[in-house]
């Protein structure tokens, strides 16, 4: 996974690291990302929060239509991955953002 760290990958994150404002993100990921890619991504973050509160894998799907498979990645991550949807849910607890 350490090829993915390009320069390109690396402005991203500056980008992204930098821009605070709701409207000009969403702007971003519309002209970066279409419609179904920003939909699908979103619908991981908000698959992570339902298993970090301990929702069953059908209850999921039937709530954010995710797959099994999805369900299952995302899942993996949550227990093996690098941290990253834990950040992402911390940040969204921090903010008050519980669903």
């Amino acid at each position: 996974m350490g090829d993915i760290r390009t320069k390109e990958v690396n402005d991203l994150l500056r980008v992204l690291a930098t821009l605070q404002d709701e409207d000009t993100i969403f702007a971003l990921l519309e002209d970066m990302f279409t419609i179904r890619e920003i939909r699908e991504t979103s619908q991981r973050l908000a698959v992570a929060r339902l298993l970090s509160e301990g929702k069953s894998y059908a209850s999921i799907e039937e709530t954010t239509g995710a797959s099994a498979t999805t369900i299952a990645r995302v899942s993996k991550c949550l227990s093996y991955g690098t941290g990253g949807y834990k950040a992402a849910l911390a940040t969204l607890e921090a903010k008050g953002e519980k669903e």
